[in-house]
């Protein structure tokens, strides 16, 4: 299973690179069942991990010039500030077990996986849905709405630890007007903020596995580069329906796994 689990972590890094997000969606579940990682430390461990990747691939997208400077600032301050308060102060208040129904037991591990794979589903169908995904860029950018969706972004991404680049891509897209490459690439600058400053917010509760979290950051990397190449030759909104069944796919796999398989 660990060998699957690095594997896996190349596609986690080659979704980054080609689609701008998608990465975080895949980086929890390998995390938990392909490396036995606790729910809870795999939402920081995936923080790292995506951010780290995510900084390899900003760069391609900076040398290309799509990389929007003014929409990260817009969006990426807010949901910095949001996510920081959510991984500092609002998750370690988060009781060990929530709330029992007929003896069933809904541990905060257990909330945090159904959490994420309702987070997938929803994912998924903005990803297999039908449309233009190159929206119109007529009109002007809606600072304050970014920084409303900043926000939101930032909190789920303190919470499940994603990157959220599948919500901050359409938002890009529709309320800062910018071309679907130039919100790929202003995506991962953002979720590199995001995740390590996520990440950083939680250093004080836990000890990380430097040298497991580093091995597997080095395989994502790889994915990284491979995905910033093949975005260049492949439109990645054209693997956004197949990447979306497979997501979908995971998300009640987890469901049944967590509530009907135990």
């Amino acid at each position: 299973m660990i060998f699957l689990g690095y594997i896996f972590s190349v596609f986690i890094g080659i979704s980054l690179g080609l689609m701008g997000g998608g990465g975080s969606i895949l980086t929890v579940p390998v995390l938990v069942y392909l490396f036995n990682i606790n729910p809870v430390l795999a939402t920081t461990y995936s923080l790292f991990i995506v951010g780290m990747g995510s900084m390899f691939g900003v760069y391609a997208y900076l040398k290309q010039k799509l990389v929007n400077l003014k929409a990260v600032l817009n969006f990426g301050v807010p949901s910095v500030i949001a996510i920081f308060i959510t991984r500092k102060f609002l998750l370690p208040k988060i009781p060990s077990v929530l709330f029992t129904i007929d003896g069933f037991m809904i541990t905060r591990e257990l909330f945090l996986m159904l959490l994420f794979s309702v987070l997938m589903i929803g994912a998924s169908y903005s990803m297999i849905r039908k449309g233009r995904t190159d929206l119109s860029l007529t009109g002007k950018p809606k600072p304050a709405t970014m920084a409303f969706q900043g926000v939101i972004v930032g909190f789920l991404t303190g919470v499940v630890g994603v990157g959220g680049g599948f919500l901050i891509i359409p938002s890009l897209n529709i309320l800062g007007k910018l071309s679907m490459k130039e919100a790929i690439g202003t995506s991962l600058a953002i979720i590199v903020l995001n995740s390590l400053v996520g990440f950083t917010g939680s250093l004080g509760h836990f000890t990380p596995d430097w040298t497991f979290l580093l091995s597997v950051t080095a395989v994502a990397v790889i994915g990284i580069f491979i995905g910033t190449q093949l975005s260049k030759k492949i439109e990645g909104a054209k693997l956004k329906p197949a990447f979306g069944w497979f997501i979908l796919c995971m998300g009640i796999y987890i469901i049944a796994k967590e509530t009907l398989l135990k």
